[in-house]
This record gives C-alpha cells, sequence and structure tokens, in this order.
C-alpha cells in the first residue's frame, strides 16, 4: 500500500535531539544518581514566586487558558519598558521562532544564520521550504560583517543568537550597529537574546532599543527558560513593533500557552532576588569551570551565559559517553553544531560542578 509522501520541505528536517533526560539515564545504565547538565537548565530551580502562583492556580486548570495572555503581556511590558501590543507569547522561544518561519517564510526565500548556533532556525527555515545560509563564525563567534554580506534580494530572515548557543560568546553593541546600519528594509532580523540575563559585559547591549524606537524589521526574543527556572512549562516571547507581530497572531495556536505558564511567567518577572541570585551563582560557577580547564590543561571558550564550551579533542563523542554511563552527568555532545572536539556542560550548583570535574578528570585519564 503506498504511503502518503510529507511536503518536500520535511526532507530536510532532521529530527532534535535534546539532553537525554535523567529518568532515560537511568534507565538505560540502571543508575540511581544521574545530573543533567546538557540542557542549560537553572540548577537552582524554579523561581519560588512562580512555584506559589502555580499553586494557587491549579484549581482553575479546568478552564482553558486567557489566549491572549494579557496579564502577562501586561507584566512583560513593565518589565521591558514597551506597550503591551509589542509582545508575542508562545510555547517556549521556540514557538516564536516557528510562528515567525510560518509566517514570513515562501518556497525559496533565503534566511541567514551562523554556524555554530541554534539549530532550530534551520528546522523551521526547511520546514517551510526556505533556503538556508549559513556563515562560518569568527573566532567561535558571529561574524555579523559577513552576515550582512550574505544578505540579497532573496532574503528574508536573519537570525542572531547573541550571546550564542552553544559557544556562549557575544557580538558587541559596536558591531550591532554597524550590521543594522547595512540591513535593508526589507530583511527582518530576529536577536535571539535567551541568555541575555547571563552577560555582565560593557560591550554587550540588547538589541531592545531598536524595538523601542519604532524599528520595523527588528524582534528581539527571549525566554524564561534559564534564569527564571520554568523550562519545563515551555514559554517565551517576542518583542517587535505591532505590525511586525499581527502575521504571528493569524498564524498562532488559539491556547498557545497554558494557564500556569502564564501565571509563572508573572510571577517570576517579578522575583527579582531569585534572579540575581542565580546570576551571581551562575558567573561563580563559571569561574570554577575555568580554573578546572586551565588545570586540566583543557581549551574552553569564555561564556557570557549559563554554560561552557569545553575542548577535549577527537574523543569528544566517547568522553560524553563514559561521563554518561559510568559517572551519571549527562553533558551535551557538540558535532550536531559543527564542533566535533567540544562538549558543552551547563554550569551547575557547586556540587554538581565539582561532580563534573572529578568525572571528567577521571574519563580523559582512562582515555589517555
Amino acid at each position: 500500500m503506498a504511503s502518503i509522501p510529507p511536503q518536500s520541505g520535511l526532507s530536510r528536517v532532521a529530527p532534535y535531539v535534546p539532553g537525554k533526560p535523567i529518568e532515560e539515564v537511568q534507565r538505560e545504565y540502571g543508575l540511581q544518581d544521574v545530573i543533567k547538565l546538557a540542557s542549560n537548565e537553572n540548577p537552582f530551580g524554579p523561581s519560588p514566586r512562580a512555584i506559589a502562583a502555580m499553586r494557587e492556580a491549579l484549581t482553575r486548570i479546568h478552564m482553558y487558558p486567557d489566549g491572549e495572555s494579557y496579564e502577562l503581556r501586561q507584566a512583560l511590558a513593565r518589565y521591558l519598558g514597551v506597550p503591551a501590543d509589542h509582545i508575542a507569547v508562545a510555547n517556549g522561544a521556540d514557538g516564536i521562532i516557528m510562528q515567525v518561519c510560518m509566517a514570513y517564510l515562501d518556497d525559496g526565500d533565503e534566511v541567514i544564520v551562523s554556524r555554530s548556533s541554534f539549530p532550530i532556525y534551520d528546522r523551521f527555515t526547511y520546514a517551510m521550504r526556505g533556503r538556508l545560509i549559513k556563515v562560518p563564525t569568527r573566532n567561535y563567534g558571529l561574524d555579523l560583517e559577513a552576515m550582512a554580506r550574505a544578505i540579497n534580494e532573496r532574503t528574508r530572515l536573519v537570525f542572531v543568537c547573541n550571546p550564542n548557543n552553544p559557544t556562549g560568546t557575544i557580538v558587541s553593541q559596536a558591531e550591532v550597529e554597524a550590521f543594522m546600519a547595512r540591513l535593508p528594509d526589507q530583511v527582518l532580523v530576529i536577536f535571539d537574546e535567551a541568555y541575555h540575563d547571563f552577560v555582565a559585559s560593557d560591550a554587550y547591549r540588547s538589541a531592545l532599543p531598536y524595538v523601542r524606537a519604532g524599528r520595523s524589521n527588528v524582534m528581539v526574543m527571549r525566554t524564561f527558560s534559564k534564569v527564571y527556572g520554568i523550562a519545563g512549562l515551555r514559554l517565551g516571547y517576542g518583542v517587535a513593533v505591532p505590525e511586525l507581530l499581527a502575521p504571528l497572531q493569524r498564524i498562532r495556536e488559539p491556547f498557545a500557552v497554558n494557564l500556569l505558564a502564564q501565571v509563572a511567567g508573572v510571577a517570576a518577572l517579578e522575583d527579582e532576588e531569585f534572579r540575581q541570585q542565580t546570576v551571581a551563582a551562575n558567573h561563580a560557577g563559571r569561574l570554577y569551570l575555568y580554573q578546572e580547564c586551565e588545570r586540566l590543561g583543557l581549551n574552553y571558550i569564555p561564556s557570557h551565559t549559563n554554560f561552557v564550551l569545553i575542548e577535549v579533542g577527537a574523543q569528544a563523542e566517547t568522553v560524553v559517553q563514559r561521563l554518561l554511563a559510568e559517572h551519571g552527568v549527562i553533558v551535551r555532545p557538540c558535532a550536531g553544531y559543527d564542533l566535533p572536539t567540544f562538549l558543552r556542560v551547563t554550569v551547575g550548583t557547586p556540587q554538581q560542578n565539582q561532580r563534573f570535574v572529578a568525572a571528567l578528570e577521571q574519563v580523559l585519564r582512562r582515555l589517555n
């Protein structure tokens, strides 16, 4: 019996492979004590205020959520200093990426991304039968000058991951300004600022001022998954002028953001103490990982995020597998990011960081 073929764009879409869940590793390897440092989640858990808000809302989950996410968008508007009609919320930042590609790509339109960047841009470009242009990195960071040179009459979208995942690098305010000066009006640039809260560099600036100034071809995208610790709720948002968001509203799911995510998001934005504690602990943890990499003679990429990219050599896949199977430490292999000699490790709690370093040292000693 003949099967029904899927649409042609899907032939280039590879399934996304997330970091293994702890429960899967426990089942597969018979381990009880497993830590996950592969998906850049907050190791300190959710914002306590978010937990309290969700508990209060549990009695209302028999009802559909507010399809417009009114209270959440109002809270984000206050937090970001933009009108509420400049905000679209979605089922994770991935939901915003999907909506942007659905709303703005026709067959053969070109999308510019960097190599060694977030692969979800690639997936939805291909799904919409777009043409992906991958620009080489420069010193493991985005090369905005080269990305600007790649723009032509077929270009519709440019994704700028800043800070970049998985390298942890940033492009500076000066680099962004030079890029924006060359950006044609008909090309939409999406600044993915999922790790914005962890940046401490004076050279960095968010792209939000372009939105506040009314720039009609700029969108800023962020998430609640990282600093606020509610990745399991899937909550992200895009910020842009209303006319840029209008096509997204036409194709989004009617109830894309669930009730618990909405109330948790509002409460998390009010929990500045938790956010600051997370950022401070992350900074200390990053410095510890740097020091241990230097002690072990390992190259690493200085990071502006809650993870560190570490070079362990040609045996990187083996290192990742042994960390998993022998020590119950889940980290991220990076061959799929065009970085086959690296692994990416989330900055964990002090105890988790120490356990990772001890396990890594043992694995490398045995391999060498």
